[in-house]
């Protein structure tokens, strides 16, 4: 759990999916990366995609609206209609003005509002995402007009006034607040500003900032304040090619330059065209290749590039087909293209197989030891508490589970006859049987606790404990396998690319129905860290392998998942862990262990990662009240 909540930040799960789709989908790129960032920007160079903070505001439909237009803006325009060349001409010029961060973020103003026009015109489903994203706009740079006003910030509420031109819903707008100085130079700005709707490329944008900057220069000394825009793209002196989508798809060059001259007269090549034809389909034009290498390492050749070559055996026998309909007597090669593409699939899965944020991620398993004399002695007098509620709890259980037993199964089409006869006259296909008794008397389910071991659990521990003993003691009555699992990741062991994960098995579904002694709940101790993600990961393998027809996986948790190099996508993280499992047929619940009161973060932190599934328990001493109600319904559903 983080500790520093001044730092801590809220993370929209599904919001977070959906750019990273959008971000690989748009830019054609499935290893690109979505990021929140300070500000708008494209890195090739580390693979990502950055949406501003500043659309972290309370309104979600703004929020959305806002992130999406980043990344349009960015795997749209920037990739695309952006020149490279252009832009690393710019940056030269602007690292020797007076003036560079007033330079930079009025390019990056203009140049967005250039995109915007095109990505309207190339998707026009992105307009109303667009139109909210301006709307805010102008309604945050009036605010910080104010500001700039009051605090004689004159460059930074000069920009403010160019940006309010620029995204205003009505001809020449008035600003009634502003200093009379910055309203002079603005209106001599003017032609410069309005022609930038009329830009056509990237140049056209650096001209007209250019001029606007050379004319501010004679009116301001100091550079601006106020940080409101980041460059669009990050590392421009690596990028060679002309625009980003380019560089993203070059091919290198080879990495030698030798080359074999070919004696002409001697050598084998034939310059003549096989082909093939039949009557559906004549293909006399086509060329055939039998197979396709991207060299990037080899020796060069003054052999035409596009000629042919003499076949070989080999050949012939890849390019067999049947020509008449019917089974053909040669091998079936048809599922090998789609072998060879879930083995590869599978190769990469392999180099992360429990998520990317956790590839360095070991888990290393501890067995719980005997109990102690005085763990047995705290453990009974916990069990001593619990007995009303366990015995009320497994005692609903089992008549629930006597009742369905007894309960007649009905309109049924073989069976004992029922009296109700009146289907026999009313309906087409009735179904008048009835049979008494179910097969099996046995709760078909298995359980996985996942209990938070990080050092955040310190003061919640001791109350944590008696809510798992009511947890094991119900189970054990009846008789449904069930284990223990404590984690936590130990930040003092951490190396690189090392980072150890502790499973301390308190209780295993191996030792039931053996019963061993529930006093091992005592050995529970906070310790480290918590990467949540990887260990529901662990435990959904786990619960995978077991044969029941129900699988619960319980997370107890006072928080944020935190570990090394976990902290911004630890939620999103976890929250993947967690569909993955569910859609392998598991039920995932989130326990959320308050001290005393659960605030709004909490709540959304939770929903985030569990959505619907989350329980909220303002006091760990209640945990026992709060934990029964939710065991007896996940067990109803396994009845």
């Amino acid at each position: 759990m983080k500790y520093n909540r001044w730092v801590d930040t809220k993370i929209d799960t599904n919001l977070y999916r959906q750019l990273q789709d959008l971000t690989t989908v748009l830019s054609g790129q499935p290893d690109l990366l979505f990021e929140y960032s300070y500000g708008s920007y494209m890195d090739i160079v580390n693979g990502k995609v950055t949406g501003s903070r500043l659309w972290d505001v309370e309104k979600h439909q703004i929020r959305e609206s806002g992130y999406k237009t980043d990344v349009f803006l960015r795997t749209i325009g920037t990739m695309y209609y952006s020149s490279v060349p252009d832009l690393k001409m710019y940056a030269d010029k602007r690292n020797h003005s007076m003036l560079p961060k007033f330079s930079s973020q009025l390019f990056t103003l203009l140049e967005d509002l250039r995109l915007e026009d095109l990505i309207k015109k190339v998707r026009p489903g992105t307009e109303k995402d667009f139109s909210i994203r301006n709307h805010f706009m102008r309604h945050y740079f009036e605010t910080q007009l104010a500001t700039n006003v009051t605090r004689s910030y004159t460059l930074s509420e000069l920009f403010c006034l160019i940006s309010l031109t620029l995204y205003a819903n009505q001809p020449d707008p008035y600003f009634p607040k502003a200093n009379e100085g910055r309203l002079n130079l603005l209106e001599k700005l003017k032609p410069s500003i309005y022609s930038a709707f009329e830009a056509k490329n990237t140049k056209d944008i650096i001209h007209i900032v250019e001029h606007i900057v050379l004319q501010t220069e004679l009116y301001e000394e100091e550079d601006m304040i106020n940080d409101y825009f980041v460059f669009p793209i990050a590392y421009l002196g690596t990028l060679e090619e002309n625009t980003l989508f380019d560089e993203l798809t070059r091919t290198d060059k080879l990495a030698n330059e030798d080359k074999e001259e070919i004696d002409e007269d001697n050598n084998e090549y034939m310059d003549q065209r096989f082909s093939t034809w039949h009557r559906e389909n004549q293909n006399s034009d086509r060329k055939q290749n039998f197979l396709q290498f991207e060299m990037e390492v080899g020796t060069k050749t003054n052999l035409m590039g596009g000629g042919t070559r003499e076949t070989d055996d080999a050949d012939q026998a890849m390019g067999t087909v049947q020509g008449a309909s019917g089974k053909s007597d040669k091998n079936d090669y048809s599922e090998l293209e789609s072998l060879e593409r879930e083995t590869n699939k599978d190769a990469s899965k392999g180099d992360s197989p429990y998520g990317e944020e956790n590839k360095d991620a070991i888990a290393i398993r501890k067995e719980a030891h005997p109990p102690s004399k005085a763990d047995k002695e705290v453990y009974h007098a916990y069990a001593s508490d619990i007995e009303a509620a366990k015995r009320k709890l497994a005692t609903t259980i089992k008549k629930t589970l006597e009742h369905k037993m007894n309960a007649p199964r009905k309109d049924l089409v073989i069976g004992r006859l029922s009296k109700k006869l009146m289907p026999l006259v009313i309906d087409e296909n009735p179904r008048v049987f009835y049979k008494k008794s179910e097969e099996s008397n046995e709760i078909d389910a298995v359980f996985t606790l996942l209990v938070d071991c990080s050092a955040s659990m310190h003061n919640k521990m001791e109350e944590t404990k008696r809510g798992i003993v009511l947890f094991h003691e119900v189970l054990k009555q009846l008789k449904i396998p069930h284990s223990i699992v404590g984690f936590w990741e130990d930040a003092n062991e951490v190396k690189k690319n090392y980072q150890p994960n502790y499973f301390h098995l308190i209780h295993t579904h191996a030792d039931f129905p053996s019963q061993t002694s529930g006093a091992k709940i005592m050995q529970l101790e906070p310790e480290e860290d918590n990467r949540d993600g990887f260990s529901i990961r662990i435990m959904t393998e786990d619960l995978a392998k077991r044969r029941e027809k129900h699988k619960f996986l319980l997370v107890f948790s006072d928080g944020e998942p935190a570990a090394a190099n976990y902290d911004q996508n630890g939620i999103v993280d976890t929250n993947i862990a967690v569909t993955e499992a569910r859609n392998k047929g598991i039920d995932v619940v989130g326990m959320f262990l308050a001290d005393g009161e659960i605030d709004e973060q909490d709540d959304t932190t939770m929903k985030n990662i569990y959505g619907k599934e989350r329980v909220m328990i303002p006091n760990v001493s209640e945990l026992p009240e709060h934990f029964a109600p939710i065991l007896k319904k996940l067990l109803f559903k396994s009845i």
